[in-house]
């Protein structure tokens, strides 16, 4: 059995005592005081998820069809930058604690540009397997702050909303993405290394500025207070 938060519990009371419910939490997020602050929120995830896709979704796809590379030599690079992935998770972190939530993203934001090329740009399986095991302690280690970063975000009548409308719009253009390089790809005949490359470092850069015009929440406390209602 889970309680629920208690700061959402004491907000459900003082939404009820003063007569000041916020009954369409989805609309609120679009409210003046809000909305700068849900379209940066929503690019921000709409990045991340471009990175994600981009690094992911046919990396196998180009290690097989343009590499020819054997199913071992493919598992070898995606199992340690996953395993390295979450060891850096934990490392990015400790560091959002100590110099601040966006920073702890932006810095690995900017290496995964310069990260990419060394896998995408070669047919040399060792640099190949360094470049993306590499990607995993950066690129594929961004994600870690997402809870913390959205829920620190909004206040706590629409923090629920707010943070799946963010998340989950950011996964419906993410999830485009593998058909967009797949398409240039083929139709274009570049393989899949390029589309790859310019959807990682474009990714990239868009992460990079969404954060810098986003707000700073290292230190923020959750509280029931209303705000929105």
């Amino acid at each position: 059995w889970v309680k629920e938060p208690a700061i959402w519990v004491e907000n459900r009371r003082l939404q009820r005592a003063q007569h000041r419910e916020c009954r369409t939490p989805l609309f609120s997020i679009f409210k003046r005081e809000l909305i700068g602050n849900t379209l940066t929120a929503c690019w921000w995830m709409t990045s991340a998820f471009v990175i994600y896709y981009s690094i992911w979704s046919l990396f196998a796809t180009h290690l097989q069809k343009d590499l020819n590379f054997s199913p071992a030599q493919v598992a070898v690079p995606i199992a340690i930058a996953n395993f390295l992935a979450f060891l850096a998770s934990g490392f990015w972190g400790w560091t959002a604690d100590h110099i601040g939530r966006r920073w702890s993203m932006i810095i690995p934001g900017i290496i995964t540009m310069f990260v990419a090329p060394l896998y995408l740009l070669t047919d040399n399986l060792t640099l190949i397997i360094a470049g993306f095991v590499l990607q995993g302690l950066f690129g594929d280690a961004l994600y870690g702050q997402n809870p913390s970063y959205l829920s620190e975000r909004f206040p706590t009548e629409v923090r629920a909303t707010a943070s799946a409308f963010c998340y989950h719009q950011g996964a419906i253009f993410g999830g485009l993405v593998a058909p967009a390089l797949t398409y240039f790809a083929i139709n274009y005949q570049l393989g899949f290394g390029i589309p790859m490359l310019v959807g990682t470092v474009v990714g990239a850069i868009s992460f990079v500025l969404a954060l810098l015009v986003g707000p700073e929440t290292k230190g923020k406390v959750l509280v029931p207070d209303l705000v929105v209602a």
